[in-house]
This record gives structure tokens, C-alpha cells and sequence, in this order.
């Protein structure tokens, strides 16, 4: 696929110290954007970027079967209903912006999630736009929490909004 003239990657890391994610030297565009470029104008660039990123739903089921732990590529096919060659190119890009992580054995590549701020991201987002169709956000497939014990006091519920039914609330797996 040809690419057009001065296009690059984005490429994300995650900082080993911070854990916070910036773009890295390679392929970052705020290195040649302008010195007058405001402090706002370069967050809201990065912000593009990420979201540019994360733009397919394939990327977004993706990041969702790997929230619990790596996966090989056969289980994410599964996953997410797509055929190999396809998930391979999400995947890459992925990896090259250092939202995945990727290790070889044998045969098999494993993913995992490298950058838990894209994770946290896309699961706001994606459980805001599930309420907001009225819709149940993806359900998580963490282990179950363990019963309340017998005299364990519950929070009181939250009410309900006008205009709203009164329904479950679950984080959104993503």
C-alpha cells in the first residue's frame, strides 16, 4: 500500500518511570510542528493522534479481549470476528504505538496491553456512548467479585435520572 509523501506513524511509548504514555522521537509530528505552536495546541495534536489511533472498532475489541491478560493470535481472531490477515495489520499498528505488547513462543506471538491510559480511555468512552444509546456497556470477563458477607452494608443506589429507566450498571470491557 503505497503511503502519501512525509506520512508517518504516530508512535507511542509508555514511560517505564511515569507509566504515563507520550509520543516518541520516531514519527512524531509535534517535533516538526510550530515553535509557536500553543502548550493547548500540542495536547489537543497528541490527543488526534491517540484517537486516530483507536478510531476502528476492530482496534477497540481488540484492547477488549486483552484487558484480562495476553492473548494469542487465534484467540483474538475469535474475539473479535475478523479474519487473520486483517487483525495481523491492526495488531501491528498496535504494537508500533506502544498500546500493545508483543512476545514470541514457538510458533504462537502473544499480546498484551502495554499502555492501560489507552485502555482507561477507550472504556470511559465506550461506557458513556453504551448509556447514552441506553444500551448495557460490553461486560467485563474478570473474575466475578465474591458475595458481600452477611452484614456487609450495601451503598445506597444512586437515583435515577428523569427520563432514564432504572437499570444495572457495569463497567465496560474494553
Amino acid at each position: 500500500m503505497a503511503r502519501a509523501p512525509g506520512h508517518r506513524h504516530q508512535r507511542w511509548i509508555v514511560s517505564s518511570r511515569q507509566g504515563k504514555m507520550h509520543p516518541s522521537v520516531y514519527g512524531n509530528r509535534l517535533a516538526h510542528a510550530s515553535p509557536h505552536m500553543s502548550e493547548d495546541d500540542k495536547v489537543f495534536e497528541a490527543a488526534g493522534e491517540l484517537f486516530a489511533l483507536l478510531s476502528t472498532p476492530v482496534r477497540l475489541k481488540i484492547l477488549s479481549a486483552l484487558c484480562h491478560g495476553e492473548r494469542n493470535v487465534s484467540y483474538l481472531v475469535e474475539a473479535t470476528h475478523t479474519k487473520q490477515p486483517n487483525l495481523s495489520q491492526h495488531l501491528t499498528a498496535l504494537y508500533r504505538a506502544g498500546i500493545l505488547g508483543r512476545r514470541r513462543e514457538g510458533t504462537q506471538i502473544f499480546y498484551s496491553i502495554q499502555s492501560q491510559q489507552a485502555v482507561q480511555l477507550c472504556r470511559a468512552v465506550c461506557t458513556q456512548i453504551a448509556l447514552d444509546l441506553d444500551l448495557e456497556p460490553p461486560v467485563s470477563e474478570a473474575p466475578r467479585r465474591k458475595p458481600a458477607t452477611k452484614g456487609a452494608s450495601k451503598a445506597p443506589a444512586k437515583p435515577t435520572p428523569p427520563g432514564r429507566p432504572a437499570r444495572k450498571l457495569t463497567t465496560a470491557r474494553v
